[in-house]
C-alpha cells in the first residue's frame, strides 16, 4: 500500500514562509516523478510544481515561480516544498502526488498516489 503524508502547513502572514514535507512509504519513489498541487475553496485543484526522480529537473506554475522551490531527498523518501513571499491567494490545501513512472508535470491525471493534504492559510 502506497502512502503519502504531508506536513508543515499552518497559518502565516503575507510575506512569510513555510516548508511543506511529503513523506512516502510503502514503496521506493526513487524512480518516480512527483508533484505538488493545491485546492482552494471554489476553485479547481491546480498544479504548483513538479520534480523528476533525481531532483535534477523541476517545473513551476507561473504564479509560484521565483517564490516556491521543490526538492527531494530520495534517501529519506521525502519531498519538500519551500514557500517564500507567501500571498493570501496562496491559501489552499496543498497535496503531494506521485506517479507510477517517470512523468513529472502539470497533469494531475498522470499521478496515481495522493496525500491527504495540509492546510496553508496566508493572512493579509
Amino acid at each position: 500500500q502506497v502512502q503519502l503524508v504531508e506536513s508543515g502547513g499552518g497559518l502565516v502572514q503575507a510575506g512569510g514562509s513555510l516548508r511543506l514535507s511529503c513523506a512516502a512509504s510503502g514503496r521506493t519513489f526513487i524512480s518516480s516523478g512527483m508533484g505538488w498541487f493545491r485546492h482552494a475553496p471554489g476553485k479547481e485543484r491546480e498544479y504548483v510544481a513538479a520534480i523528476n526522480w533525481s531532483g535534477g529537473s523541476t517545473y513551476y506554475a507561473d504564479y509560484v515561480k521565483g517564490r516556491f522551490t521543490t526538492s527531494r531527498d530520495n534517501a529519506k523518501n521525502t519531498l519538500y516544498l519551500q514557500m517564500n513571499s507567501l500571498k493570501p491567494e496562496d491559501t489552499a490545501v496543498y497535496y503531494c502526488a506521485a506517479g507510477s513512472g517517470s512523468y513529472y508535470g502539470p497533469s494531475r491525471y498522470e499521478y496515481d498516489y495522493w496525500g491527504q493534504g495540509t492546510q496553508v492559510t496566508v493572512s493579509s
